[in-house]
């Protein structure tokens, strides 16, 4: 019974790992550069392309100016506080409009605008074109490499991240028996297939608790709107929107003048002392001027838990300054918030500052090893073998497929990732919308990379594809030096995060070349019967 209990959570740990596998590549590689979204924007975004901040001290001046010249604005923007690097305070003012895309997760295609004050005091509009390099490389992430985040690819991404779990769940199970043996062996040498799963049973029971925290919260994160709907169905009677507005102050009859709002130093003032440890970073303004006006103040605590990678924010109100609520506060929320959001945090690693940000993008890039490896050994396990006297063996079609649809969307997501992320800066002022062009260039070489892989072959395209993803992810260094070489070619991101991401580019450049040749070398020497072989044998069903 045991046997056969261990042989049916293998079978159930193959195919759920089959099913999902190759889509969480795509998921886990974009996700562990997700992490580090503030450096790739910075490296991607030309300087002064949001505009010159004024001092503290203007903003209700440029306040009063640009809801005078633009008045739906006062809907909703934004007061970023930046530090041009002379120690005074300054602030810059934007706010988007909705593009052809009404979605509150994807807005890709919103315009954005920012306003400065001119010397005479009147206002400049000026619509901007900040890179999108992040938001495009967040959406792959979270709906598993498909174009658009919305509902229905929420929900396949949801499907996938439940299949996910099973898969851990009937990996653990299978491992169990020999885990005390096995843990830690890496057995190298010849036999590839033992290498193979040695590395991915180790890689998987170290980083089991992160792919836990990943599998659930993302289940829910891909469900919530229908765990909501039946929360309210279940417990609240189809009332439960009604109840939140019982709960909610209610805005005044008569809406107050957009000239009484309280100046955004003493907001920001009344925040840090509000939260001791908190350091605002923006202002987020809504319904300036209406019934119901409210402002956001955005900001981290590097020492406590936020629910997004942004941080958290304390709810104020503008005209009073009077604090309307600290739930999503970082070091202020009570208990239940703070529970909530330590499921955002343990998923977006938005505690713990720098280190758990590297951890994060460790476990990011072994998890995507680790589903690429599952789809080897499966390959590896079904392919048959050469017999002696019997000559050359054909491959089943399924193996062969396989095998080359694992190679062109692993390593096509790498190459398609590389040149999408030097896009971003190579394309700027070549193309109107270099925000589109990040989905152009990456769908353009990720169709064309799995295309490849089922033309020429698991083996051949393995080792080309390889080599493109070096040449890819070079490039991204690549212009950056080339713009400290040749002045006004780009432009140069100084900063010590910024170079990071050059340096960890350049790291994987070479790791990915000396990948290639290795893999080049077993292509011509390796054995004749294996998918991995440069001869490539006839169709068998």
């Amino acid at each position: 019974m045991r046997s056969e209990l261990i042989r049916t959570y293998k079978s159930l740990h193959t195919w759920t790992g089959i099913v999902a596998g190759m889509a969480l590549f795509i998921a886990f590689y974009a996700g562990a550069l997700t992490v580090f979204k503030e450096p790739l924007s910075r490296w991607a975004t030309p300087p002064g392309i949001h505009g010159a901040a004024v001092p503290l001290g203007d903003a209700p001046a440029l306040i009063a100016a640009t809801l005078a010249a633009r008045p739906a604005t006062a809907d909703r923007f934004r007061l970023d506080l930046v530090d041009e690097g002379t120690g005074a305070g300054g602030v810059r003012l934007s706010w988007d409009e909705a593009g052809d895309i009404a979605d509150d997760h994807d807005r890709s295609n919103d315009r954005h605008f920012s306003a400065t004050l001119a010397p005479d005091g009147s206002v400049r509009v000026a619509e901007q074109r900040p890179a999108k390099l992040a938001e495009f490389l967040d959406v792959l992430h979270r709906v598993v490499g498909l174009p658009y985040d919305t509902d229905p690819n929420r929900w396949v991404m949801g499907v996938v991240a439940a299949l996910y779990a099973l898969a851990l769940i009937s990996g653990v199970v299978v491992l169990l028996p020999t885990l005390a043996k096995d843990f830690f062996a890496l057995r190298l040498g010849r036999n590839l297939k033992r290498m193979w799963l040695d590395a991915h049973n180790v890689i998987g029971i170290v980083s089991l608790p992160f792919h836990v925290i990943m599998a659930l919260t993302a289940t829910v994160f891909a469900f919530h709107d229908g765990l909501y709907a039946a929360q309210d169905t279940a417990l609240y009677d189809g009332k439960i929107d009604a109840l939140w507005r019982a709960g909610t102050p209610k805005p005044p009859r008569v809406a107050p003048d957009p000239a009484r709002l309280l100046a955004p130093a003493e907001l920001v003032a009344r925040a840090r002392a509000a939260a001791p440890g908190f350091e605002p970073v923006a202002l987020h303004y809504a319904r300036v001027g209406k019934p119901g006006a409210n402002m956001r103040v955005w900001g981290r605590a590097p020492t406590d838990i936020a629910r997004t990678p942004e941080g958290g924010f304390i709810l104020m109100d503008p005209y009073t300054g009077r604090i309307g609520g600290t739930d999503y506060t970082p070091g202020l929320q009570p208990g239940s918030a703070a529970t909530l959001t330590s499921f955002f945090a343990l998923h977006f690693a938005s505690f713990g500052g720098p280190t758990v940000a590297w951890a994060y993008f460790v476990l990011g890039l072994a998890g995507a090893f680790l589903f690429y490896t599952g789809n080897l050994l499966w390959v590896e396990s079904r392919r048959r073998s050469e017999r002696a006297g019997h000559g050359p063996v054909e491959q089943r079609r399924a193996t062969r497929w396989m095998a080359a649809a694992t190679v062109g969307v692993c390593l096509g997501c790498i190459c398609a990732v590389s040149l999408a992320i030097a896009a971003a800066k190579g394309l700027h002022g070549v193309v109107a919308d270099p925000g589109e062009w990040h989905r152009v260039v990456y769908y353009t070489v990720f169709l064309g990379a799995v295309a490849w892989s089922f033309v020429a072959g698991a083996a051949r395209a393995g080792v080309h594809l390889l080599w493109g993803a070096a040449i890819a992810t070079a490039f991204i260094p690549a212009l950056s030096l080339a713009a400290w070489l040749v002045p006004g070619t780009w432009w140069v991101s100084a900063d010590t995060a910024t170079l990071a991401v050059d340096l960890v580019a350049g790291g994987g450049a070479l790791a990915f070349a000396a990948m290639a040749r290795r893999t080049g070398r077993r292509v011509a020497a390796g054995r004749s019967d294996s998918v991995w072989a440069a001869s490539r044998p006839g169709m068998a069903a």
